[in-house]
């Protein structure tokens, strides 16, 4: 691993391609009450967005990590870039359509390609220094995504709704489809930039990464503190994805203007804690310990959201300092609070999951990426829960439970060895 550790240069390239996740990513918060709308969907079935998105990452991973093995790190990072150009261009015809299941299958082919860059990406990002302080370079990476994610919502708005104000429900056959049809250009250009970084990845001059043979584990499933890593990780991802991708439809219907750029709102307190990450790691603050705040952190924050005002805003005010303007109801302040609460959980998951499995890396990253299906799974219970129950602020306590099992690993799981 010294050639990797020696140079800056692929956490360059690594952090360009922490953005195009970012992206990518944090479009889908937009694309829920967007959707929502042109193709007359129910919050349930909006939700299924997040669902097609996310699925890729369990359908996908085991296979992906198979043409790690078999093409590089390098070389699969450039595979992964040229799926997501094929997603990006799927969007065309969805577009052109307003058809639902086109947009799903579009969804599923970009997430299929952020799996292989995923799996390959943060190996690097853990091993390309000393373990202990992974969750500080994560946290980096962290901030270069999340950036991106208060980036997207805000010009997804002004590019689609630059004239036509906040949708609703309420409009015709050819508003809807004028609607549709902005979605080409932007996607377009997406393709455009994802082929420039297939050039850029392949011909930079990024290692290849190399790891020393470890034959005392027969099985990837030998490693307990990945396995309950990966679960972790599942409830993380459910939970994150709920932060971000539903509070522009919670908004959405308690009629707050703009509901569509909302997840920037959660993205900013992601940042705050990405930030923290970068100063406090490991100088100040462990891996183990910023994992332990962050997941009692966000059940207090769920209690906020559950039990806080959906009229008045003055949470909002005191956080923002902008009286008069930033004038979210108090519930939907906590949802964007919960970005800082997970902003550490990823960084710090990913080293005490990883460490130690040599050859195994490949797969314990694919099984990590994996996990991702909580984006996929837990938000469809959320939805299913606020529809049966008809109360969307209640049915954010779901992430109790989340919150709950990310504190058992952050406590006592992640110092297993072995299952006995």
């Amino acid at each position: 691993m010294d050639n990797v550790k020696s140079s800056i240069f692929p956490m360059v390239i690594i952090g360009i391609l922490f953005f195009i996740f970012g992206f990518v990513t944090w479009l889908n918060g937009s694309l829920i009450p967007f959707l929502k709308v042109i193709c007359n969907l129910t919050e349930f079935q909006s939700l299924f967005v997040t669902f097609a998105f996310y699925i890729a990452y369990t359908v996908m991973a085991l296979p992906m990590a198979y043409v790690l093995d078999k093409t590089g790190y390098k070389n699969g990072m450039a595979i992964g870039l040229g799926v997501m150009v094929v997603g990006s261009l799927l969007f065309i015809p969805a577009a052109l359509s307003a058809n639902f299941i086109y947009f799903l299958v579009a969804l599923f082919t970009l997430g299929t390609g952020l799996t292989i860059l995923q799996t390959a990406s943060n190996p690097y990002v853990v091993l390309i220094g000393p373990i202990e302080s992974a969750a500080m370079r994560i946290s980096i990476m962290g901030l270069i995504n999340k950036s991106a994610g208060v980036l997207v919502p805000l010009l997804f708005t002004v590019l689609i709704f630059a004239d036509m104000g906040s949708i609703s429900g309420d409009l015709n056959n050819s508003e809807i489809e004028e609607l549709s049809h902005r979605l080409i250009v932007p996607y377009i250009v997406m393709a455009v930039v994802l082929t420039a970084l297939i050039a850029l990845v392949k011909f930079s001059s990024i290692p290849e990464l190399e790891f020393e043979v470890d034959d005392t584990k027969g099985s990837i499933l030998e490693f307990p503190r990945l396995i309950l890593g990966a679960i972790a990780l599942f409830f993380y991802v459910g939970i994150e994805v709920i932060a971000g991708d539903t509070i522009g439809l919670y908004a959405q219907g308690l009629e707050v203007a703009n509901a569509t750029a909302l997840t920037s709102y959660t993205m900013v307190f992601m940042v705050f804690g990405y930030l923290i990450g970068v100063f406090f790691i490991p100088k100040f603050l462990s891996q183990e310990k910023a994992l332990v705040f962050s997941s009692v952190g966000g059940m207090l924050i769920l209690l906020g959201v559950a039990f806080s005002s959906s009229t008045s805003h003055g949470i909002s005010d005191i956080l923002w300092g902008w009286s008069g303007v930033v004038t979210l109801p108090n519930t939907v302040t906590f949802v964007a609070l919960l970005g800082f609460a997970n902003a550490l959980i990823w960084p710090t998951i990913w080293p005490l999951a990883i460490e130690g499995l040599g050859k195994y890396t490949a797969k314990g990253s694919a099984i990590l990426i994996m996990s991702i299906a909580g984006g996929a799974i837990i938000p469809l219970v959320f939805g299913r829960i606020a529809q049966a129950t008809g109360d969307m602020q209640l049915s954010y306590l779901v992430g109790i439970f989340c919150y709950g099992f990310i504190l058992m690993y952050a406590r006592y799981w992640h110092k297993m060895t072995s299952w006995n």
